[in-house]
């Protein structure tokens, strides 16, 4: 039995763990917060699935139907994992491991930065968006490129960026409007405090920007009522970070010309949040979501995986 014990350890040791965690504040209220309710918090310790690196999860998808959870790791790594949600995190478990390559199965030539991630429920698919260069591409469940979607002008030209690590860490996919994407920073040229969504087929959502000067998207996901939950990030240091989840109404205009966006919650480290590097989101039932970090493999970061409702 002692054996068996120590044997058990020993793989936690080597390869980690998924435990429970909190990122509120200490003093923590409900009432605070009306538009967003915290359902459970989980730390993913872990170093490796399979024979593939762990590290660096940028974006989520979930398979309703498959129980299934998808990540996409910055180097070019995608994950799966079993996962059994109720109103809580019932139980995650490590499933697959695998490198994004060619269709021929061959490696890319030059490096991988995938960043955003979304599940085409028609076809079983994955789309993925890439920094370094811009591409959104559909991959298969195991990594497999299909084929490369054209993007519109405004985001084909790398030159546009504010630099090669601040291009697509977003994509998801409409329903009316297809598939959707930002540059993480507003494009060179933009007017000031104005940040945009755009479709592949070209329209433009323009919307309000937060006032934290490094704040950025990185991620996406389509909400119930058809309109966007977006994640916003500002890294400023290791000791300030500011998450902030946005309503943006996709037909619905300012005054101003610019598109309606509602702040649904901001999680400020100076505030008491104990959040990190957020970068993922994925809507897995009716106003419900996971959204993960990035731990930009470093032993000072965490992958924190958090599940949470959108209250009406």
């Amino acid at each position: 039995m002692k054996i068996l014990f120590l044997f058990a350890l020993l793989i936690e040791l080597l390869f980690g763990n998924i435990y429970n965690t909190d990122i509120r504040p200490k003093d923590y209220n409900q009432s605070k917060y009306p538009h967003i309710k915290i359902l459970d918090q989980k730390n993913i310790d872990i170093s490796q699935i399979g024979s593939v690196h762990f590290a660096e999860a940028s974006d989520l998808a979930y398979d309703d139907k498959r129980h299934l959870l998808y990540m996409v790791g910055d180097k070019g790594y995608l994950y799966s994992f079993d996962i059994n949600l109720t109103d809580k995190i019932e139980s995650i478990k490590p499933k697959n491991g695998y490198l994004l390559v060619k269709q021929n199965g061959k490696h890319f030539k030059h490096k991988v930065d995938s960043e955003g991630l979304t599940l085409d429920k028609e076809n079983g698919t994955l789309l993925i968006s890439f920094e370094r260069k811009p591409k959104i591409a559909i991959f298969d469940t195991t990594g497999k490129q299909q084929a490369k979607l054209k993007l519109p002008k405004a985001l084909n030209d790398k030159h546009r960026y504010e630099d090669a690590n601040k291009m697509l860490e977003s994509v998801a996919l409409h329903p009316k409007y297809g598939v959707l994407s930002a540059a993480e920073y507003p494009l060179k040229g933009s007017a000031k405090g104005i940040q945009s969504i755009y479709s592949l087929s070209g329209k433009k959502w323009d919307f309000k920007s937060e006032p934290d000067p490094k704040d950025g998207i990185t991620a996406l996901e389509v909400m119930d009522d058809g309109n966007l939950l977006v994640l916003e990030r500002d890294f400023r240091s290791m000791f300030r970070r500011i998450i902030t989840l946005k309503k943006l109404y996709l037909d619905q205009k300012e005054p101003n010309g610019l598109y309606r966006s509602e702040v649904l919650l901001k999680m400020d480290t100076a505030n008491g949040w104990n959040n990190d590097n957020f970068e993922g989101l994925t809507r897995v039932a009716p106003h419900r979501y996971l959204m993960i970090s990035d731990n930009n493999d470093n032993m000072f970061q965490r992958t924190l995986l958090i599940y949470f409702e959108v209250l009406p």
